[in-house]
């Protein structure tokens, strides 16, 4: 009887043979290119000179082992100092690198941190693609004792190479976690963690040996959004109005005046105002202006009002109020989008409708 040596030899000898190609192969595919849109922001703020998009990237260490870095400069700003239009530049650039250049792997954008979260979201709504697009920045400037400037961009760079990345929206990344655009918050004004997204928790983190991905987000995002800004020039105006104990109306009604398409209270918990401003909603609601109802509180859902014949007297809109049907309708409710955030959907929405139904259904679905 043969030995059954000499033929499980043979078979590793052929398993070994078919699996070195296969290794070689994934050993030599190429490392995706992530390439860097720089608009300024503290990240950049040397004393005696703003770093540019260049230097930037050289600044990260062994970056060379995750991604093939590119760069390009936008523009070296403060965060506070770009504009809309430049906010639909931006845009613009990056639909137009991602479907220009179907190699490319993803993209990381650096803002400065007072607006980045406002910047993210805007782009989580216009960025037609569902490659990585990762917005980092940093709170101490490259002059001062303990810059984590490089560490965020990074780690920017590592998930915008990340398969995983794919499909999830826009991301923010910063102190080694991975936060979703659409829900993160700067929630405090020096320290490293001040990025956060309260009542959800991070998407995922970025340690030493891999990016790991936590949950996805099911909201429209990028490649499934409506918002297409290639053909605009501005957006409308939609101005933010804080409630607080007493307060006078007079400003919705100059907001209004001043030609606003659209207004959002940052209301008293679940979206109360105070003083003469329901008053001077009244007045916004009859000139035409959308209002979008959030709530200050900085988490919490604001749920749509009810409609038909046993909604509340005047359509909560309290006591005294004369709206019609038509003008009840212009009330919108914020969900669980933060002021800021619910101004930049509002904004994009008026590009495309001014139905208060579509509207509603869109702070539903986004």
């Amino acid at each position: 009887m043969r030995s059954p040596a000499p033929r499980a030899a043979t078979l590793t000898f052929l398993l070994i043979a078919w699996l070195i190609p296969i290794a070689a192969r994934a050993q030599s595919a190429p490392l995706p290119r992530v390439r860097l849109v720089a608009t300024g922001g503290t990240i950049s703020n040397r004393v005696g000179g703003r770093l540019s998009a260049e230097e930037l990237v050289k600044s990260m260490p062994g970056v060379e082992r995750y991604a093939r870095p590119e760069f390009e400069q936008f523009s070296n700003l403060a965060s506070g100092e770009l504009t809309l239009e430049q906010w639909l530049g931006i845009a613009r650039r990056l639909n137009e690198l991602l479907a220009t250049d179907p190699e490319i792997g993803g993209l990381v954008v650096t803002s400065g941190t007072d607006t980045l979260e406002e910047l993210a979201y805007f782009l989580n709504l216009t960025v037609l693609s569902d490659k990585p697009v990762v917005v980092v920045g940093s709170m101490r400037n490259p002059s001062t004792l303990g810059y984590e400037g490089a560490a965020n961009l990074l780690e920017g760079f590592r998930v915008a190479a990340s398969a995983e990345a794919h499909g999830k929206g826009v991301l923010v990344v910063l102190n080694d976690e991975i936060n979703a655009a659409r829900e993160v918050t700067k929630t405090d004004a020096l320290r490293l963690g001040t990025f956060q997204t309260r009542g959800y928790g991070i998407l995922g983190v970025v340690d030493s040996d891999r990016v790991v991905f936590y949950r996805g987000i099911l909201r429209r995002h990028t490649m499934k959004s409506e918002f297409d800004v290639a053909g605009l020039a501005r957006l409308p105006r939609v101005d933010v109005i804080l409630v607080y104990q007493g307060a006078d109306g007079d400003l919705i009604k100059a907001a209004a005046d001043a030609g606003a398409q659209g207004i959002v209270i940052a209301g008293a918990g679940a979206g109360a105002t105070s003083g003469t401003q329901q008053e001077a909603l009244t007045y916004a609601l009859k000139k035409g202006v959308l209002v979008v109802t959030t709530t200050r509180a900085g988490s919490g859902r604001i749920a749509p009002p009810r409609r038909g014949p046993d909604a509340t007297p005047g359509g909560g809109d309290g006591p005294g109020t004369s709206l019609t049907a038509e003008e009840r309708m212009r009330r919108i409710a914020g969900e669980d989008l933060a002021p800021v955030k619910a101004r930049i959907l509002l904004m994009l929405a008026l590009t495309r409708t001014h139905d208060p139904s579509e509207v509603q259904r869109m702070f539903s679905e986004y």
